[in-house]
């Protein structure tokens, strides 16, 4: 499930496109203010940034050169009411991917993002690996050591998420929505018991538990 990060400051329109985008199987969350848009964005959880111009703190080209200026490559679709063609011309110099202004059709919106997840992904290697785990992502296949390990989708998904963040903290809130979607019980042990799978498959030392705060990939 693609996780969508949404900066604007106007409740009711960030509303509207985070309803719409989780109905249209997005994982979503709102960031009101420049600063927390950023810190969001740097974070790793989202694949993709709709990034208003006009926010408080930080307006959205500062947050977009500090985006870029970090080495991010988060695809990024401006959004805003300013459609000046210099505005339009700063944000997509600045590094954005799109520009669309508002007043707009919300399946416009969905078409947008849509068409650059699919060039992101178009662009995305087809293998990680990490130490002598490789995983083809085009497949769904894992290999330890040059030998096929079984894993089923949910841990092949759980594997891709600590392989893709080798090394750092990875919180069982921040794997609960990202492979089981935001919506699923955070009071669940399901990460802990598929956690526990992997320790199984791909062998001992390999995934360490930070108590009180997650896992990693070692």
């Amino acid at each position: 499930m693609a996780s969508i990060l949404i900066a604007d400051d106007e409740a009711r329109i960030s509303g509207f496109i985070d309803k719409g985008l989780r109905a249209a199987g997005f994982a979503t969350r709102v960031a009101p203010t420049g600063p927390e848009a950023l810190n969001l964005a740097l974070s790793g959880e989202f694949d993709l940034l709709v990034l208003d111009v006009n926010l408080p703190g930080m307006d959205g080209f500062r947050v977009l050169e500090e985006l870029r200026g970090s080495g991010s490559s988060m695809p990024v679709i401006m959004l805003t009411a300013r459609v000046e063609l210099e505005d339009t011309v700063a944000g997509l110099e600045g590094g954005a991917d799109d520009y669309l202004g508002k007043p707009f059709r919300f399946d416009e919106l969905v078409a947008r993002i849509r068409l650059r997840m699919r060039r992101d992904e178009a662009a995305a290697p087809t293998q990680l690996s990490h130490r002598d785990l490789v995983l083809d992502i085009r497949t769904r296949r894992a290999h330890v050591g040059g030998t096929a390990v079984e894993l089923s989708a949910r841990e092949f998904a759980l594997a891709e998420e600590l392989v893709r963040h080798a090394g750092q903290v990875l919180s069982r809130e921040q794997l609960l929505s990202r492979v089981w979607g935001f919506d699923f019980d955070p009071g669940s042990n399901v990460v802990d018991v598929y956690i526990g799978y992997l320790r199984q498959k791909l062998g001992p030392g390999r995934i360490e538990t930070m108590r009180g705060v997650g896992y990693r990939l070692t």
